[in-house]
């Protein structure tokens, strides 16, 4: 695959090509681009390289080395001087890196019906409910998460931690589904991924919301910042390439704060889902029974029953954001309830995990102060026995929900072990500490309802240890994620294998509970 220089140009509304003498007898349809890169260490011969600022480095700092690999002209928010290739300068980076994407990939999202869910929480859970449903209807559907990418029968993995993947990697995730012949693409959306413009020129359809609670403030300094990034999916949705006959639709949670301020964006039709208010998909009569859940939804021109075997009551929320998205997109009742039904479980969300023991052992993504209450109450809601609680709070992220996850831990779990979680260069003590005192507000005492216990292996299985028959045992925060932090140092850690070692051990001494 390559392209000249002006036709990728031609994909920026906003460029200016300099220093053009470095061209010499070549001019930018000569000059040949063999592929698009943004780590100085990935250039090669022909590269076109891509600087922007980022959170710790900036790339313009290694312009220099990349044309020193083969870069042959470099996209740059600021004149480089003395780098003796072309520069195009544009306002921002990524956003240039993310239109350059799409256009060395032939615009894959022009010719997909792509679906983007945003949200706080339920995003990975509902994007799955939501492929299950449209697989069910019979329609050929891509699935990008960040727990991982499902292109026809393949597989892939989009991480180590949990964002959007970045702009090249889900253009050329899209470009795969067009090339395997699918017709829709259902994209997880986060304000990481909103904010630096990795989906942009994504071209959504259909965007939802499953809602947008207090998070991620480390990053984008404010509620309100937070709430103009999850913003930016619906303005990308009415602003986005319009594709002919497919309208645009904007599916909101009638029951979240954020309905007040994301309904007045403009789009061709708003659907808006509830459970037991007013909305055009309303959920009434919920039903629980052991492992299943059930509730009549109502929506436009149709009532059915559904059935889920998703735990907890937040998950019905991520079920009707779903079946909102596939009523939009057409998908018959029948294919909706088929498809809820088929998803037992998302890996890392209230998943079990069963090595033979008579308690019950949970891990959870929970890494939220809404997500970690929503998982507790629905922990105490599976069990009569004690509710064991394992999970930490990330370093140098938002240091407000710390205090308050260790209240609602204090609070709701009759046993809360705080641990480790991505400490980052951060004291790992000092955050323990801010915790702790959230947990002593909601009136644990340490060393008989709530302890500390740094090592999270050696947590969880202080945890698992404690557990009597019937306890359940919940461990927060890390999910599917395959590394933790320490320092710049991402080391390789598995929550599931960790549990799994731990009941074994527990399993094999034939001992615990306290």
């Amino acid at each position: 695959m390559a392209a000249t220089l002006r036709q990728l140009l031609a994909s920026l509304p906003r460029a200016e090509v300099r220093d053009l003498a470095s061209l010499g007898r070549q001019d930018e349809d000569d000059l040949r681009v063999e592929e698009i890169v943004f780590d100085s260490r990935r250039a090669g011969p022909g590269s076109l390289f891509v600087a922007y600022r980022g959170v710790e480095t900036d790339g313009h700092e290694h312009a220099a080395a990349a044309v020193a690999r083969g870069a042959v002209a470099a996209v740059v928010e600021r004149e480089l001087p003395g780098l003796g290739v072309p520069q195009v300068l544009v306002p921002n980076g990524r956003e240039a890196l993310a239109h350059l994407a799409a256009a060395w990939h032939g615009y894959p999202a022009r010719r997909l019906t792509v679906v983007g869910v945003t949200g706080t929480d339920g995003k990975t859970t509902t994007c799955n409910l939501l492929h299950s449903i449209l697989s069910a209807a019979g329609r050929r559907a891509g699935l990008v998460t960040t727990v991982n990418a499902v292109i026809g029968e393949r597989v892939l993995d989009t991480g180590l931690h949990t964002t959007t993947p970045d702009a090249p990697d889900l253009q050329r995730f899209l470009a795969e589904m067009v090339d395997a012949g699918l017709e829709m693409a259902v994209l997880e959306v986060t304000s990481h991924g909103l904010e630096q413009h990795r989906v942009t020129a994504c071209d959504f359809d259909v965007a939802a919301v499953t809602n947008v609670t207090h998070e991620h403030l480390d990053i984008h300094g404010s509620l309100e910042a937070y709430r103009r990034a999850k913003m930016m999916l619906f303005e990308h949705l009415v602003a986005g390439y319009r594709k002919p006959g497919v309208p645009k639709v904007a599916v909101l949670n009638a029951d979240d704060d954020s309905y007040r301020y994301l309904a007045p964006i403009p789009a061709d039709r708003h659907l808006a889902y509830s459970l037991g208010g007013r909305g055009d998909v309303v959920g009434t009569g919920v039903r629980r029974a052991p492992g299943a859940a059930q509730v009549t939804v109502q929506g436009p021109g149709s009532s059915f029953e559904l059935r889920s075997r998703l735990a907890g009551d937040f998950n019905l929320y991520n079920v009707l954001a779903a079946t909102t998205v596939a009523l939009a997109l057409g998908v018959e009742a029948e294919a909706i309830q088929e498809g809820v039904w088929r998803v037992e479980g998302v890996v890392g969300r209230m998943e079990r995990i069963d090595e033979g023991q008579d308690f019950t052992a949970i891990v959870d993504f929970a890494h939220t102060s809404n997500a970690l209450q929503r998982a507790l109450e629905a922990a105490r809601g599976m069990t009569d026995g004690r509710v064991i609680a394992v999970f930490g709070c990330a370093g140098e992220r938002d240091r407000e929900k710390r205090a308050r996850m260790g209240e609602i831990s204090g609070r709701l779990a009759d046993v809360t072990v705080m641990t480790a979680e991505d400490p980052r260069r951060e004291s790992l003590e000092a955050i323990l500490d801010e915790m702790a005192r959230g947990a002593e507000a909601a009136g644990a005492v340490e060393g008989r309802s709530y302890y500390r216990v740094p090592d999270r292996a050696e947590a969880i299985q202080f945890a698992v240890d404690l557990a009597r028959p019937g306890d359940l045992v919940i461990a927060c925060g890390k999910g599917h994620e395959q590394s933790m932090c320490f320092g710049r140092e991402e080391r390789p850690w598995n929550e599931h294998a960790v549990v799994r070692a731990a009941l074994r051990r527990r399993l094999e001494r034939g001992s615990g509970g306290i």
